[in-house]
């Protein structure tokens, strides 16, 4: 998986939204932009690739306001899922927020 494959699905509005996703970014005060927009132009920090039903993948980038955030997204090489997006902190992860803290 690949963030060219990734922007290419969201430019071509091959998105399938979890209801998952939906609750957490209205709890988290997160626009469905922010996170297309992360996509496009975010980095792939961690993957997943033994994930069930498909593939998946951290994102790291920031919201148009500046702020950090993670998008974790499934691929089945048709369609990107949004799964999960959250604004990271450094209980779990160093100050570069792209580092996972070890256990």
């Amino acid at each position: 998986m690949n963030v060219t494959d990734l922007k290419d699905c969201v430019l071509k509005r091959k998105i399938k939204w979890t209801a998952h996703v939906a609750q957490r970014i209205q709890e988290r005060d997160i626009s469905k932009h922010d996170i297309t927009h992360r996509i496009v132009t975010g980095e792939i920090i961690e993957q997943y690739p033994e994930d069930y039903p498909n593939p998946s993948c951290l994102i790291f980038g920031s919201t148009i306001n500046e702020s950090v955030i993670h998008v974790v997204v499934g691929f089945d090489f048709d369609f990107i899922f949004i799964i999960t997006a959250y604004y990271p902190n450094t209980n779990k992860f160093e100050a570069d927020m792209k580092t996972r803290k070890e256990s």
